[in-house]
């Protein structure tokens, strides 16, 4: 197993640490769990540009590295929605859990559909780039939730209004760029949902079990 491979098996040996971290109650854990989280999220970055500066992309690192980082940025975000104070500040109230359960519900079902699509083209021996639009909505759901985690000790107070504030305004824009870059995704990479032709020049015809008929 080379380096890449292993710093990403990290991340996900470090997402049962941030939940432990996250719950267990001593004094500020929360940042504590914060500071994991932020460390987790940067090795995303980290064992991509060592498997690609050093040649060392492998079937492996392409099937662990995208689960690795959704399953954490899905963990932390369904683990702040157990803590609805976060996003009530300011007098947002009860409509700032709603907002920030529909973000996220959001963020998901993008992530969800993206995968299938992504499933689609491995099927089809196709290679989809990284989209630029993604990459900029993975940093703003990173930074959000570190805002959000950093909120937590100090809610009731100027500082956690802030941090809540921008981790707040955070989810929001991440949202947005949710779905905007999930269309832009799909549209630019449509051709994989295009019909694969026969022999014969008719196109494939499935029935409704799913399989060909």
């Amino acid at each position: 197993m080379n380096l890449p491979n292993k710093i990403t098996l990290t991340r996900i040996c470090m997402i049962p640490v941030f939940v432990v971290l996250f719950y267990v109650n001593f004094p500020y854990h929360e940042l504590v769990a914060a500071a994991i989280f932020a460390i987790a999220a940067f090795t995303d970055f980290l064992d991509g540009h060592i498997a690609r500066s050093r040649g060392l992309v492998t079937n492996l690192g392409k099937f662990l590295d995208p689960i690795a980082d959704k399953v954490l940025v899905s963990t932390a975000l369904i683990l702040l929605l157990t803590r609805p104070a976060v996003f009530e500040q300011g007098g947002f109230a009860n409509w700032g859990t709603i907002c920030a359960g529909i973000f996220v519900a959001v963020i998901l079902a993008r992530e969800l559909i993206v995968s299938g699509f992504r499933m689609i083209a491995a099927g089809r021996n196709l290679v989809l780039a990284a989209d630029m639009a993604g990459k900029i909505k993975t940093v703003v759901q990173d930074i959000c939730i570190v805002a959000l985690l950093a909120a937590e000790p100090f809610l009731g107070t100027m500082t956690g209004s802030v941090f809540a504030g921008i981790g707040f305004g955070l989810l929001t824009a991440a949202a947005a760029l949710t779905v905007f870059s999930g269309i832009r995704y799909i549209v630019i990479n449509r051709h994989v949902l295009k019909e694969e032709k026969q022999e014969g020049g008719e196109p494939e015809h499935h029935d409704e079990e799913g399989e060909q008929a």
